[in-house]
């Protein structure tokens, strides 16, 4: 038999749920609410299809993409929201479900009966799969008709690594990657197909992804590539979504707002 959580531990599993939950309400109100197009789309990777969810900025003239990874319960509201976000500020977003044909039946994120059992599914799916379908998904994006060619990734927690391996195997192709709170490479290998700066976004109260970060930046710097990371201080691991519920920690709260401003004055480099 598993031994009981504690008061505060199952007091804590519960508050986070929520905040959570909150950040999830959150992104379905942005994206009942928002102005600007958004459609489902089918991308085709291999023998696979890849469900992805594109937002479109109300621009004139062709607008650099990026690839928003989802965190490790999948492809959420709240991710899609986050692709809204991107849209406002003047790209085109586009959020793949990496999930996509692992559900019971064939489905994704969406048609598994659980966040566990997404998370389950998450961390089965094959590394090389999960490149391929990003490959696909980069490609697709740059050659939409209203894209400047442009691509650049982010990803969050299990994406914000993903970002980190996607740059390394895109090379040159992406203009720009920007890990959040997502654990680093730990060989040269890891780094040395990188082609752009690698921006990184950290919690400081989160010392699993962090204790990374030292390894990774002497890695980065032995290869001559670029990595800035800006840790948040006070800040918790998934700031950017818990930051985003009205209820959640006041530290993730500022924390987020000063990631987005700081990724909006880099997304203007590209």
């Amino acid at each position: 038999m598993k031994p009981a959580l504690s008061a505060f531990a199952t007091f804590t599993f519960a508050l986070f749920t929520a905040i959570a939950c909150d950040a999830d309400e959150n992104g379905k109100s942005r994206l009942e609410t928002s102005p600007r197009h958004h459609e489902w789309v089918a991308v085709k990777a291999g023998d696979r299809t890849v469900h992805a969810y594109l937002a479109f900025p109300e621009v004139k003239g062709k607008a650099a993409a990026v690839i928003v990874i989802h965190e490790n319960r999948g492809l959420t509201d709240w991710v899609r929201g986050v692709a809204d976000q991107l849209a406002a500020a003047g790209y085109i977003a586009i959020a793949p479900d990496l999930l996509s044909g692992t559900a019971p039946g064939g489905g994704k994120t969406s048609d598994y009966p659980s966040e566990d059992a997404a998370r389950e599914g998450i961390y089965k799916l094959p590394p090389d799969q999960v490149l391929a379908d990003l490959d696909a998904v980069a490609d697709y994006v740059a050659a939409l008709p209203a894209a400047s060619g442009k691509v650049a990734v982010a990803g969050f927690c299990w994406g914000g690594a993903a970002t980190w391996r996607f740059a390394d195997h895109r090379g040159g192709k992406l203009a720009g990657a920007y890990p959040f709170y997502g654990t680093g490479p730990d060989t040269p290998e890891g780094v040395d197909g990188i082609a752009v700066p690698v921006h990184g976004f950290y919690g400081g109260n989160d010392e699993r992804v962090n204790a990374t970060i030292p390894k990774s930046t002497e890695l980065a710097k032995a290869a001559g590539k670029t990595f800035e990371p800006v840790i948040y201080e006070g800040a918790g691991h998934g700031f950017m979504r818990s930051g985003e519920a009205p209820d959640g920690p006041a530290a993730d709260r500022e924390a987020r707002t000063k990631a987005w401003e700081r990724w909006r004055e880099l997304l203007k480099k590209l």
